[in-house]
């Protein structure tokens, strides 16, 4: 998870607030120094941390909860609210025609967060092209035009032209039909006058609707300094902040950015071209107190599933009637949303119930469920109850597996089918489950 000592140290902090008997004063200056503490182990500005422990601690102490709020639920909702209120105002991306210059420094990852920024707006539909402006750098070039066979996203550019000026003029003609340009910029190991002068030049050609600054998470605090200066220098409309997910410093750079006023539009989580995030403070921070964010895998799951195909799953696994197949449809559909770390983040409560090597463990078991199911026949898949000892034994020595492992695999689908099988009988989950289809009523 993105900032996981933070967010295990937030999360421990508020459990001692869950097992309390009551809340008093005592207990909530021991909660602001553990967060205090873990806002200052994250690289949070010193100043900061003290003046949002010290706020969460004022309103937690004179503040009375609303109606219908027990006092621990009303201190967890101020630390949720602090903490959102820390990391600024957000801002999307439209989603619709509009020419995007990347800036940045050398080594923050701009060529690869352009193809993620591709990535992201070809699955929400839209035509686009990348353009390597980055003149300077050896095989820039040759890196984006890989990135963009990956995201079967069209590259201009060439390893011979070291005029940026006509790279660009000559790549916005060529995409000019397309919905979204995306221009990635040479960068300098500081940000000097002759780099200021590039952007400034290509800024005029380009004309862009947004300039995204891509920062490194590592830099920490000078994260601020460095996003000001660019904004004085060619008004940087957003930030996005890379190589989140393995920063000890990574609190430091969200905060230092956010006091520059400089709206950080994404994240980086991780290295894969999928890992790039929308910033929404308030998301953000439920998933760090592990609090989760329903929405976001809901808009996950929309992306990767089909509509029809998923309400029909859905009707199956309520009745019990979901076969070996379906299991494997939806293994496969959970796996295109993800590392299964990033997905259970974003479910209430389950956010640090299992250590990475669990999460690992079990991620590779799926892997492994699938492989042993690509042996299976389709009579085997459709009806499981089929599979006895001798079908064990050929469908073990034609995946190269253990007989165990094909057995582990047939007791888990019979869990997951008598689990769903008894929420079938339950009309007000049912009908709450089919909603979220369009749906009033599962008839079963």
């Amino acid at each position: 998870m993105v900032l996981d000592a933070l967010g295990d140290a937030l999360r421990n902090t508020l459990r001692k607030i869950a097992g309390a008997s009551h809340i008093s004063p005592e207990l909530i200056k021991e909660l602001v120094r553990d967060i205090q503490r873990a806002l200052l182990q994250s690289d949070v500005n010193v100043r900061l941390a003290l003046e949002l422990s010290k706020t969460i601690e004022n309103r937690a102490l004179e503040e009375k909860a609303p109606a219908g709020m027990t006092g621990r639920e009303h201190v967890v909702r101020i630390v949720h609210q602090e903490l959102v209120s820390a990391l600024g105002e957000s801002r999307s991306l439209k989603l619709g025609p509009q020419k995007i210059m990347l800036v940045g420094l050398y080594g923050q990852g701009k060529t690869t967060t352009t193809g993620k920024l591709g990535k992201h707006f070809k699955k929400k539909g839209l035509n686009l092209g990348l353009i390597a402006a980055d003149v300077h750098r050896p095989a820039a070039f040759d890196q984006l035009s890989q990135i963009g066979e990956q995201i079967q996203v069209p590259v201009f550019g060439s390893s011979d032209n070291k005029d940026a000026r006509k790279v660009v003029k000559e790549g916005l003609e060529e995409f000019k039909e397309l919905d979204v340009v995306i221009v990635d910029t040479a960068g300098r190991h500081a940000l000097d006058e002759e780099l200021i002068t590039e952007m400034k030049s290509l800024s005029k050609i380009v004309n862009p609707d947004e300039i995204l600054l891509v920062m490194d998470a590592t830099v920490g605090q000078q994260a601020g300094p460095q996003a000001q200066a660019f904004h004085d220098a060619v008004g940087v409309s957003g930030v996005i902040l890379t190589k989140l997910d393995g920063s000890a410093k990574g609190g430091g750079a969200l905060s230092a950015v956010a006091v520059t006023k400089a709206p950080i539009v994404f994240v980086g989580t991780g290295e894969s071209l999928d890992s790039l995030e929308t910033l929404d403070p308030d998301r953000f921070i439920s998933r760090l107190l592990g609090m989760g964010d329903l929405q976001t895998l809901l808009e996950r799951a929309e992306e990767v599933l089909d509509a029809e195909s998923a309400e029909d799953t859905a009707r199956k696994m309520l009745s019990g009637k979901f076969t070996l197949i379906d299991m494997r449809e939806q293994m496969e559909a959970l796996t295109k949303m993800g590392p299964l770390s990033k997905v259970m983040e974003m479910v209430p409560g389950m956010s640090g119930m299992m250590k990475k090597g669990q999460m690992d463990e079990t991620q590779d078991r799926l892997e492994k469920f699938k492989v042993l199911m690509s042996s299976m026949t389709k009579e085997e898949l459709e009806n499981p109850k089929i599979i006895k000892r001798s079908r064990i034994n050929r469908i073990a020595k034609g995946s190269g597996s253990d007989p165990q492992e094909i057995r582990e695999l047939l007791k888990q689908y019979n869990q997951s089918r008598k689990m769903m099988s008894n929420l079938g009988g339950n009309r007000r989950m049912q009908q709450r489950m089919m909603k979220q289809f369009g749906k009033g009523d599962l008839k079963l």
